[in-house]
């Protein structure tokens, strides 16, 4: 009976403990798997969805449009000092629905095309939910077409925003200026302070440094940019508007009866309602087919000031020829348009042809290309309109990190690649700034600081201290030494920290370290250092890779044996110039950047790619030195003892190549050491002797 009772007790034991295993197991699996995304679904940005209704009193004010407002005396800034990265904070009103008095709404239900900017918003770095910290406000009132509102009631409703504040800082999208017959080139609305992000401005109604020229969308311009030759054109200069002045066709007709290199197409109907289908003399052609036949595009002043020819034209790389006095092309204040359009008076079509024949054949065909990649770049989509709406206004808050004009408006050319730092030799009389990238490997990090302290190039140690859990050392626990020591707390553990264009940097050569790299030399460094200030422009450092192409997946492949290849320089122990810091901050594909930090892996990769797609050069390794382990480290401190850290290097590769649309990276078979490397003389005639172990 003893037995049975014992055994019963046991059985009703190893049960409670099997459940309690299987529980444990399944609160880990919702931890691990399920929690995760269920954080990931609430951290999405929220949907346009939210709905409210207004009713707007008939005696509503409302506040006159400021026609000479500037970005000084109409935009408050100091709403904008809270991000030091070039970005800002854009708020975008919840939905609702406005009506009148009646209950009559005043205006039509938001537009897709609205919809898609306000999503573009809201799913950028730049959104914010909350109003407190916005620098720029958004209507969801859908101003898009002048045609499908009330201008007065509309006026009202933006008036009684909760933030309007005389329409400061709030930022109008409108792509439908005016009404027949007069089609003002503004929309005509009572904003007050607001700026306008609008199309077809002219030089009256544009108010310069404080309203954004923006594009118009075109559906048709999409399926133009996939068939594309600039070969075989068979009509020299095309007129493809439909809604022209009478006096410009007559004007044209007559240019045309006398060269037959100018062809005037117009509507088949007198109603001019088929835009697909259209005409010249007895000929019916496709209104693509037009675009796609034609090396010149000319385009005059229609009803309104500006259509979607210019962006059909610049899709099918039909050149524009712009007659229109006075008007304001899209994001004119970073695109240099000369590279791509011809602007012409419409005064002068007489002398047009003898102009525009002069141009040589080469130079057409950049042109061309020219407009198709400005299309792609900033027109293609109402997404991309948005974003480099965007991305002006944070360049006007952020002038010290804007981009350079040949990052707006050189396309992307591997044989044509530049040296962005312009003189071939630096000053022999600056030395380094020393980077060093630290978590809490405190013992590691005080030998590396007492021993490249000694390196007589040195100016300056950088410690970026990467770790939010725990502070760093007090400071007089820090190694004394005879150079400047900075210690620079992060607020987040982003590896791009590491190449962050921190103020304290005074050089212009920059040591990147991992704070496990302890192999090093003084000699190792100094020769390092002598040989960047000859390559300026290149990574120089001493840790070795290479990509390799994959018959069998088509992919590239991450590849750290050692070879007599490489293709990149790791920076944990490199030297490079310090604009590429603020390169990789500023200019860098954001999307790179988002997965480096996201991931923990990568930064050195990325900053490979950056160099070589600017400057099309290789990195160069000196010294012969191979091992770079850290000997003191245990295996679980290091990010590539991670057995998935190989596949996720290789993964990077491939994505980077997508991003730029290229591979960058260039293979050499190149190493630079001392010129006595190797010989036989004593080490005490050579000025580098001290390699340690390679």
């Amino acid at each position: 009976m003893f037995i049975r009772l014992a055994c019963c007790r046991l059985l009703r034991h190893r049960k409670l403990i099997y459940i309690s295993l299987f529980i444990s197991f399944l609160l880990s699996f919702v931890y691990v798997v399920v929690l995760p995304h269920a954080v990931k679904l609430l951290q999405k940005p929220p949907k346009i969805q939210e709905v409210y209704q207004y009713v707007i009193p008939e005696d509503s004010p409302t506040d006159p449009t400021n026609s000479r407002c500037t970005f000084y005396d109409c935009f408050n800034i100091y709403r904008c000092g809270h991000e030091f990265n070039g970005d800002f904070k854009v708020y975008v009103y919840p939905m609702a629905r406005h009506v009148d008095q009646d209950f009559i709404p005043i205006g039509g239900k938001m537009s897709k095309e609205y919809h898609t900017i306000l999503s573009a918003i809201v799913e950028s770095q730049y959104y914010t939910k909350n109003p407190e910290e916005a620098c720029v406000f958004v209507s969801s009132i859908d101003t898009l077409n002048q045609n499908r509102f009330r201008v007065k009631e509309t006026s009202q409703a933006l008036a009684l925003l909760p933030h309007w504040n005389g329409g400061q800082n709030h930022l109008i999208f409108n792509m439908v200026p005016g009404t027949a017959p007069d089609y003002k080139t503004v929309v005509e609305l009572s904003i007050g302070k607001a700026m306008v992000a609008g199309v077809g401005f002219d030089s009256w109604t544009y108010r310069s440094s404080f309203d954004i020229s923006i594009a118009i969308y075109s559906d048709l311009a999409i399926s133009l940019s996939n068939d594309y030759t600039f070969k075989n054109r068979t009509t020299f200069i095309t007129t493809v508007q439909i809604n022209l002045h009478n006096d410009f066709i007559t004007s044209l007709k007559s240019i045309e009866k006398q060269k037959s290199m100018i062809r005037v197409i117009e509507p088949c109907s007198p109603s001019g309602q088929n835009k697909t289908i259209v005409c010249h003399k007895n000929n019916t052609y496709s209104y693509a087919e037009v675009f796609t036949d034609s090396v010149f595009c000319l385009i005059l002043p229609g009803p309104r000031l500006m259509d979607t020819v210019l962006i059909d034209a610049l899709a099918a790389g039909c050149i524009p020829i712009v007659a229109i006095n006075h008007v304001v092309l899209p994001f004119f204040e970073v695109i240099d348009w000369k590279r791509a359009v011809i602007m012409w008076s419409e005064t002068e079509l007489n002398t047009l042809l003898e102009v525009v024949s002069g141009i040589p054949l080469d130079r057409r065909k950049d042109m061309s290309a020219q407009g198709r990649w400005l299309y792609k770049t900033y027109l293609s989509s109402l997404q991309i309109i948005t974003m480099t709406t965007l991305k002006i206004l944070s360049q006007r808050l952020h002038p010290h990190s804007s981009d350079f004009y040949e990052n707006w408006n050189l396309r992307p050319n591997p044989v044509s690649a530049r040296n962005p730092l312009f003189l071939p030799y630096m000053s022999d009389s600056s030395g380094f700034t020393a980077i060093i990238l630290s978590y809490d490997r405190i013992d590691s990090l005080f030998t590396l600081i007492n021993m490249i302290s000694k390196a007589p190039s040195l100016q300056k140690i950088i410690v970026v201290w990467n770790n939010q859990l725990k502070s760093p050392p007090h400071f007089s626990e820090w190694p004394k030494i005879d150079v400047s020591l900075k210690i620079v707390q992060t607020t987040a553990n982003k590896l791009s920290n590491r190449f962050f264009p921190y103020r304290e940097i005074e050089t212009e050569a920059i040591l990147s370290l991992d704070d496990d790299i302890l192999m090093l030399t003084l000699d190792e460094i100094e020769f390092g250092f002598q040989v960047w200030k000859e390559f300026p422009d290149h990574i120089v450092g001493f840790p070795s890779r290479t990509h390799v192409w994959n018959n069998k997946t088509n992919t590239w492949k991450y590849e750290s044996e050692w070879k007599n290849e490489l293709s990149m320089v790791l920076t944990g122990a490199a030297f490079y110039h310090k604009y590429w810091n603020q390169a990789y901050t500023y200019i860098m594909p954001n999307n790179i950047k988002e997965w480096v930090d996201d991931h923990m892996n990568c930064e050195d990769i990325a900053m490979n790619f950056l160099v070589s797609n600017t400057t099309n050069k290789a990195p160069i390794k000196v010294t012969p030195k191979k091992k770079f382990k850290c000997p003191q480290c245990t295996n679980t401190e290091m990010l590539s003892a991670d057995q998935g850290h190989m596949a996720t290097r290789t993964s990077c590769v491939n994505m980077f190549a997508a991003i730029y649309g290229r591979m960058p990276l260039k293979t050499v078979e190149y190493r630079i050491d001392p010129v006595l490397y190797r010989s036989l003389l004593p080490k005490k005639l050579k000025r580098y002797n001290n390699f340690g172990e390679l």
